[in-house]
């Protein structure tokens, strides 16, 4: 694991919306761990370290709780909906080799057909993976695809040691032409339709 993954945190014993604001200005976010049968723990986590961390998904931590170690992946994020400021995390305890089931993002590369857009209908697809192996996002390949290609799920790579858990059949990525595009080729379609429809009627 990385060095920047590693976060020192303070055990809490205080709760309550007055408290925690007062933790917040302090530069810390309140947190809780829980999983695997344990009660839960409350504590507090560096904030400008935890904002950095959790721009990935699935973001993987070791924690060290005041001397104990302990590996925790980052299962819920409270913001203010207003200033979008963290205001809660739930961690849940993972252990070396057990498998999770995370919620990893799709990310397109290469380029469709000229004049096509790439709609990504599933921004996510759900993966069985190793606790210590979670991949921060799932590649998917459109270079080359014209109007009407689809990709599903079950067409997707995924990285080594990863098992699919959505449908098989769930759509991902789909190719388009924009309806605007399409719209301009309308009135040269009828153009071209009305000479016929007067032959016909000579």
């Amino acid at each position: 694991m990385s060095e920047d993954n590693k976060v020192a945190a303070e055990l809490r014993d205080s709760f309550g919306k007055g408290f925690a604001r007062r933790l917040r200005a302090a530069g810390k976010i309140p947190a809780v761990l829980y999983g695997h049968g344990t009660d839960p723990v409350h504590v507090a986590l560096p904030g400008h370290q935890m904002s950095l961390l959790v721009r990935h998904a699935n973001a993987l931590l070791e924690l060290d709780i005041e001397g104990t170690e302990q590996l925790a992946l980052v299962k819920d994020i409270q913001r203010d909906p207003v200033h979008q400021i963290i205001e809660h995390i739930d961690l849940v305890i993972v252990k070396k080799g057990e498998k999770v089931t995370v919620d990893v993002p799709v990310t397109v590369v290469g380029e469709s057909v000229s004049g096509t857009i790439v709609n990504v209908d599933s921004a996510t697809v759900s993966l069985e993976v190793e606790a210590t192996h979670i991949p921060q996002h799932v590649e998917v390949d459109v270079d080359g695809l014209d109007e009407g290609a689809h990709i599903t799920a079950g067409q997707l790579t995924l990285p080594k040691g990863a098992s699919l858990l959505s449908d098989a059949d769930l759509l991902v990525i789909a190719i388009s032409v924009p309806a605007a595009a399409a719209a301009e080729e309308s009135p040269a379609e009828e153009a071209d339709a009305e000479p016929a429809a007067e032959d016909a009627a000579e």
